[in-house]
């Protein structure tokens, strides 16, 4: 018995019967020989983690599209903290911690730059349309190793697919997933707008935090302790009605007061203006895509629109802390800078001169 095996005979012994077991997965697109020390699922959480899309969320924005100070959150920084809440859960619970932080960790790596106001314009421009969930799947699936994807899990697959509030995970692990994405961006968000000054702690509707609790801390705390207590040793995940409640209250207090707000929206319409100005000059110049992106086209027979979008949404170099301190030749376009500098587009800061 190796290693892999002695750890699936733990599982089938410690786990909980309602638990995932890495020996009864479903399996890959492609088989592969299995490894003699990790399980499948854990397999998967360190493909996600050494992937290029993994590693372009830390410049990505969450919220604030341009924010001044080194504390906000990113795209990378909300994703290890779902992770984080996730696998509190699953341990407690006794399902499978690998495949709920492989789910955690690959739940965003469809977002595109400028989060959901980039993923809004794409949607409204690509002849597809465009969904960051959907992306998320393809870039496991396709777009990454050249086209070859990760070959991750089924579980895996099905637990990013499904993150969105009217997904339908078809394992535990997922479902757990799925709350904890709304537990901290919950949290984080109201973090980041205090630190943004839009309003205090104390501003929150008293009907919530009454529920959920007066700080980050305790509202963290609260929605965990809930979530475990009302399905330990039960066939579902799920809060209490009261504490669900007061939570989507509060959710729906943060689109009206933040997520709709002018402060971190107010560049938006430039972001999107970006967008659409790439997206239009790459239909007219796919040659000017890097070669992996046009491989796509040529030897797989994608849709151009899809490949663009494939592109755009990848980008890192979009984010508007590199681009207030760019200027444009000329009174130039955004491309024609962005041209000028496309080798670089794949690294963490791009600096742009006349």
């Amino acid at each position: 018995m190796n290693i892999r095996e002695t750890i699936e005979k733990w599982e089938q012994e410690t786990l909980s019967p309602y638990a995932s077991l890495s020996a009864n997965t479903r399996g890959r697109e492609r088989k592969e020989p299995l490894c003699d020390i990790r399980p499948e699922y854990q397999r998967d959480r360190d493909r996600i983690l050494h992937s290029k899309s993994f590693r372009r969320l830390k410049q990505k924005t969450q919220v604030f599209l341009a924010p001044e100070g080194d504390h906000y959150r990113t795209r990378l920084t909300h994703t290890l903290e779902v992770s984080q809440i996730a696998r509190t859960i699953a341990k407690t619970l006794r399902l499978n911690e690998s495949l709920t932080e492989a789910i955690a960790l690959g739940h965003d790596l469809g977002h595109t730059p400028f989060g959901h106001s980039g993923e809004y314009i794409l949607n409204k421009i690509c002849e597809d349309g465009f969904a960051h969930y959907k992306q998320s799947v393809r870039i496991v699936e396709v777009l990454e190793k050249d086209g070859k994807g990760l070959n991750l899990t089924w579980e895996v697959r099905d637990g990013i697919l499904n993150h969105r509030t009217s997904g339908h995970p078809s394992t535990l692990e997922g479902a757990i997933v799925r709350l904890s994405d709304k537990i901290a961006y919950i949290n984080h968000d109201i973090d980041d707008a205090i630190r943004a000054r839009m309003f205090k702690e104390e501003d929150l509707p008293c009907e919530y935090t009454d529920v959920l609790g007066r700080s980050v801390r305790e509202r963290l705390n609260t929605m965990i302790h809930d979530i475990i207590l009302n399905s330990m040793d039960k066939p579902e995940i799920r809060m209490s009605e009261g504490m669900e409640d007061a939570m989507q209250g509060l959710r729906k207090w943060m689109f009206d007061n933040v997520y709709k707000n002018e402060i971190p929206k107010g560049e938006e319409g430039k972001a999107q203006q970006m967008i659409t100005q790439l997206y239009d000059y790459y239909m007219k110049h796919v040659d000017k895509l890097p070669m992996e992106y046009v491989l796509l086209i040529v030897n797989t027979g994608e849709k151009k629109s899809r490949v663009v979008c494939d592109y755009i949404a990848g980008m890192i170099y979009m984010q508007l802390t590199s681009l207030r301190s760019c200027s444009f030749p000329n009174g130039g376009t955004y491309i024609k800078a962005a041209l000028r500098y496309r080798r670089e587009i794949h690294t963490c800061t791009i600096q742009m001169k006349s």
